[in-house]
């Protein structure tokens, strides 16, 4: 439901990050040029779409190693965890999905998320802290935001904005550096070297400078997914999970790969934040009852 400050890139655009850092190499050991735009442009969204898309397919496979989770269902479920999965099967029957994946993984931290690739393989895991403060109404409003998320699409359309942004920063960064360090078909100016260090770095900061229109779609999800939440469960259960979730928190001691996913988020309002703030959630919530 929310992340902490500056982790905002979630592990969906950590592993894009990364992917599209080595693909810069790749581009560069092959020794791409920009003779021809149009053709550096396609080249680059091939490059660019291919790390955003290798990002989605992973990311939930990423997600249970990294967090440790540990998948119920009604063949190893009982008490509050049966009536959570039972919960998440007849929302998930309503919206007319499989029932995905879900899971508990350890945690101080109250939180949620949900991730996968398509929305007949998707993935919800809770904290195993968000089990324990809130009670079932609670746990079914939280568990209709990650639903609604899923349903929403919001994986696909980050996975498209976000290879958007690639594309048109590797591109940029390739033709900024051409122009930096004036290298012709000889390796002149700055040489190969001086060519390639300036794209690491142009691509840094242009990323950084992709993230804001990504940021302000993340904030804009979060306040469908709230209203997909209320439709499911009522505004009022969607309403006192946040007010629990913001009293109880608790930061992280060390750094969360998958902040960008989750449901809470303590991060200040800013054009990088992820999340809209829980006041603002829960005024938009308040307007439903």
């Amino acid at each position: 439901m929310a992340l902490g400050a500056f982790k905002r890139l979630g592990l969906f655009l950590l592993t894009n990050f990364l992917v599209v850092m080595t693909l810069t190499i790749i581009m560069s050991i092959l020794g791409i040029r920009i003779a021809d735009y149009s053709g550096l442009l396609v080249l680059c969204a091939v490059f660019g779409f291919a790390g955003s898309l290798i990002s989605l397919l992973l990311s939930k496979t990423i997600a249970k190693w990294s967090y440790k989770i540990q998948l119920i269902d009604r063949s190893n479920a009982t008490g509050r965890y049966l009536n959570l999965f039972e919960a998440i099967e007849q929302m998930a029957a309503h919206l007319g999905i499989k029932t995905p994946q879900v899971g508990i993984y350890p945690s101080a931290d109250i939180n949620a998320f949900a991730t996968g690739a398509t929305a007949n393989g998707a993935l919800i895991a809770f904290s195993s802290a968000i089990i324990e403060r809130l009670d079932d109404p609670e746990l079914a409003a939280v568990a209709g935001h990650e639903l609604s998320h899923v349903t929403n699409g919001d994986m696909v359309t980050m996975t498209l904005l976000t290879g958007v942004a690639n594309t048109f920063v590797m591109f940029f960064a390739r033709i900024i550096a051409s122009m930096i360090s004036n290298r012709d078909n000889e390796g002149g100016g700055l040489g190969y070297m001086g060519y390639f260090l300036i794209v690491m770095v142009l691509e840094n900061i242009l990323m950084l400078l992709a993230y804001i229109p990504i940021s302000a779609f993340s904030r804009w999800r979060e306040f469908g997914a709230d209203g997909g939440a209320a439709q499911l469960t009522g505004p009022m259960p969607m309403i006192t999970a946040l007010q629990k979730i913001d009293r109880n928190y608790r930061p992280e001691t060390k750094k969360d790969s998958f902040a960008m996913a989750k449901i809470s988020s303590r991060n200040r309002v800013s054009l990088f934040a992820t999340h809209p703030s829980i006041e603002a959630r829960i005024e938009r919530l308040q307007k439903l009852l």
